[in-house]
């Protein structure tokens, strides 16, 4: 079974959030999810992954009455954005969970874990089964 993975983060913290961070402290979160990701690799687990850029980087679009992209800058809501991502092929849903408590735990500033709260979405087969 196919799962989605993604951090969120508050999209109005992110500087601040990333600021937060000792070059020592980003080696340490890269390294982590580097670990986590030659895991998943390893166990042939892997579909795919990434981190995104901030909210200074997003665009929303939307179809304009003409069908031409209507584009605007920053996220299409208020709250959290997508920080990044992992897609998984696993054989049970609790297998997708200790993968995101994983990146739950990953270094945040001060090398303490994170615990960053981590959706976890399933990706239907049969996507009239959604």
């Amino acid at each position: 079974m196919k799962y989605m993975i993604q951090m969120n983060v508050p999209a109005a913290e992110w500087d601040a959030i990333m600021s937060s961070y000792s070059k020592e402290d980003m080696q340490a979160m890269f390294a982590h999810m580097g670990a986590l990701n030659d895991d998943l690799t390893a166990a042939g687990e892997w579909v795919d992954g990434q981190g995104l850029g901030g909210p200074s980087l997003v665009k929303t679009v939307r179809a304009g009455s003409d069908g031409r992209p209507q584009v605007t800058d920053g996220p299409a809501q208020a709250g959290h954005i997508l920080a990044g991502y992992w897609v998984v092929d696993v054989k049970s849903e609790d297998r997708a969970l200790e993968i995101a408590a994983r990146a739950s735990a990953c270094p945040g500033p001060g090398g303490r874990p994170g615990s960053d709260p981590v959706e976890v979405h399933p990706i239907p087969e049969d996507p009239t089964q959604a």
